[in-house]
């Protein structure tokens, strides 16, 4: 677990350059169990490319992945990165989504984009997003790390669709997983290799956003029962400072059969 100097260090990072690396924080027997399991399910559900530039034509994605199995429960809780995606955003954050990225050999670079530009709020501004990458491959300049602009998310405006930047690839070891404020441009590199490059997409937003995978709908209400109370909370059965996401001014923890033991509502403190 990072700690507290630790932690420190990478926010000041993120304010600066927009982006930090956590080197091999992931264990090595889970980066080995994610990737197996991802060929199966890829295998399973017959998982192809899209046929777009944005996603990868020869870029394999999995969505939606808590609705896939209990190793993933782990991912958005996870000890070495959500206590930074915290100091980012705030203990508030949500899971916006969960993903994985697997770019094969052949692949073009993806589109330079940032995560926020849907938001319509004026640039730059406080973090409302904070996305994360594992690196369940190593990262390389050749098989297609993710590419960089750093300090873009004090820019004022988007990156065009289409045109080129000047960029740094964001390499990192197996087991590592990249840090970013959701302003910074960047995109999936080109991989000119032989071997697949494959990360985990683990993306967070504040808890006033609306997440970009619908966890409530798209996680069978059975599955989220299992969660632990944290990840609960993380996919959105839970009230945000006390007001946003309430039902009927209950959190909405009591749909799945559990009525919060801490936190009031605004009503409660007047």
């Amino acid at each position: 677990m990072l700690t507290e100097e630790q932690l420190r260090v990478h926010v000041r990072q993120i304010k600066q350059d927009g982006y930090t690396i956590l080197e091999r924080v992931i264990e090595p027997e889970l980066i080995d169990a994610l990737v197996a399991d991802l060929y199966r399910l890829e295998r399973e559900h017959n998982i192809k490319p899209a046929k777009n530039l944005f996603e990868g034509t020869k870029t394999v994605r999995i969505y939606n992945l808590l609705a896939h199995g209990a190793l993933y429960e782990c991912i958005p809780v996870h000890e070495n990165v959500l206590p930074l995606v915290e100091r980012v955003l705030d203990t508030g954050c949500l899971v916006s989504s969960l993903s994985s990225v697997a770019i094969c050999p052949g692949e073009r670079a993806q589109p330079v984009h940032a995560d926020d530009q849907l938001i319509p709020i004026p640039r730059p501004h406080l973090p409302v997003v904070c996305n994360t990458m594992w690196a369940l491959t190593d990262f390389t300049g050749e098989n297609g790390a993710t590419r960089l602009v750093p300090g873009s998310h004090r820019f004022d405006s988007h990156p065009v669709i289409g045109e080129q930047y000047d960029m740094i690839a964001a390499e990192m070891p197996k087991g590592s997983v990249l840090v970013w404020h959701g302003s910074l441009w960047h995109g999936g590199g080109a991989n000119r290799s032989c071997e697949r490059r494959i990360g985990i997409a683990m993306n967070y937003c504040a808890g006033f956003i609306r997440q970009q995978e619908n966890q409530q709908l798209g996680i069978p209400r059975e599955t989220a029962c299992r969660f632990s109370r944290r990840l609960r909370e993380l996919v959105g059965y839970s009230v945000y400072n006390g007001l946003i996401g309430h039902i009927e001014k209950r959190c909405p923890m009591f749909l799945l059969d559990e009525e919060p033991s801490s936190g009031r509502l605004v009503w409660d403190t007047h």
